[in-house]
């Protein structure tokens, strides 16, 4: 930005000269500083992430987006075929071209024989990234280790890891997560659970550990757990949307904040009812198609501040939805299925919502008479 100053003003007499100049001069200086000032505060309170940039979940750098992949072998809920094999490594390939190093996953993904199918398929599409090799090097995987009934000994815990592993071809993940907790049915379980992502964590395994779908009082339970066994809780993953975003989940955010764990938000496009594709009239197939039937209808006022809002950025619903999650200090990561999901989702970075339209999301989100179903496996 360049500024031309004038170092007198016009008509002033000649006696008054000086004294003139030097005052233009000190109020050019206050000005010009203000303008720093204003300038450092509107990048402070509007970063533009980018893919490029990166944010810190404990001792690791993601992206302020990462991709989830939890249709990668889920035939039942989102109809997956492994003819789709070569359009999801497209798809991977777009988004680490783009910056995009976090992809979230767990053991249990991939229905029947593909029971880990997700683990595998992200192993080899990275082994076989034609492209720099840092950029393959800086991809962080977080991946999940489910709380199976007989998982109940910290070495079947990491035993759990150890095939997680070798389905990634990975020396170590990044983010070693339990899938969920069993303090609702199995709590004697549950300590079993935490020792094992301490072994894991001292084994060097994962660089860092998390949880999903812990609540708020839980969730303080396993921090200060860890912390006395000198394992630092990096990351709280959490369904958190436009559509889940009711007291618990608000409650999670602060107690996360005060901990300084990262909330990662899972299902940011509520499975997709956030995207405008859908209607009461035209529902995709299977178990989703049952849950819209029951949600969308009471969703006009929201998807209508969307659809507005997106019109007059210039963005997609998906795009204005996932932003949203960005603008209130989480970490999405919405599912890909193709390369033109991948393309999409990227469009949410690299502009932010402002403070109006964050209002009148959260106003409609809140009037909204029907919410997302929270996962069973939530707990308090």
């Amino acid at each position: 930005m360049a500024l031309t100053w004038s170092p007198a003003i016009p008509g002033a007499p000649p006696c008054d000269l000086r004294r003139s100049a030097t005052s233009s001069l000190a109020s050019h200086r206050r000005l010009s500083s203000t303008i720093v000032r204003s300038v450092r505060a509107s990048l402070r309170l509007k970063p533009l992430f980018w893919p490029w940039e990166k944010v810190k979940i404990g001792p690791v750098s993601v992206s302020p987006m990462g991709f989830g992949t939890w249709a990668w072998g889920n035939q039942v809920l989102w109809g997956y075929q492994e003819s789709m094999d070569t359009e999801l490594q497209d798809a991977f390939n777009l988004a680490l071209r783009n910056g995009i190093n976090l992809f979230d996953t767990a053991d249990s993904y991939g229905t029947g024989r593909l029971n880990g199918q997700s683990e595998k398929l992200l192993g080899k599409f990275i082994s076989e990234f034609q492209g720099p090799g840092n950029v393959r090097e800086n991809v962080v995987i977080a991946t999940k280790f489910a709380a199976y009934p007989w998982r109940v000994t910290p070495g079947q815990f990491v035993n759990a890891c150890k095939s997680s592993l070798d389905r990634l071809q990975i020396d170590k993940i990044g983010i070693g997560q339990l899938h969920w907790s069993t303090a609702n049915y199995a709590p004697l379980q549950e300590k079993a659970l935490w020792d094992g992502l301490v072994a894991m964590y001292e084994k060097g395994l994962v660089q860092a550990v998390g949880v999903s779908n812990y609540g708020p009082k839980q969730l303080v339970k396993i921090h200060d757990y860890l912390t006395a066994r000198g394992v630092p809780l990096c990351s709280a993953q959490v369904q958190f949307s436009l559509l889940s975003m009711g007291p618990d989940q608000m409650e999670l955010k602060q107690v996360c904040d005060s901990l300084g764990i990262r909330v990662i938000a899972y299902s940011p496009l509520g499975l997709g009812m956030l995207t405008g594709k859908y209607t009461a009239s035209t529902l995709p197939g299977g178990p989703r198609g049952l849950l819209f039937r029951q949600i969308l209808p009471g969703l006009e006022s929201l998807l209508h501040s969307l659809r507005r809002i997106a019109q007059a950025r210039g963005k997609t619903m998906s795009q204005v939805a996932i932003n949203w999650c960005i603008c209130k200090g989480t970490i999405p990561i919405p599912g890909i299925k193709s390369v033109k999901h991948a393309d999409e989702n990227l469009g949410s970075l690299g502009w932010r919502l402002n403070s109006d339209e964050i209002l009148e999301l959260e106003s409609a989100a809140q009037n909204s008479p029907k919410k997302m179903i929270q996962n069973i496996f939530q707990t308090a």
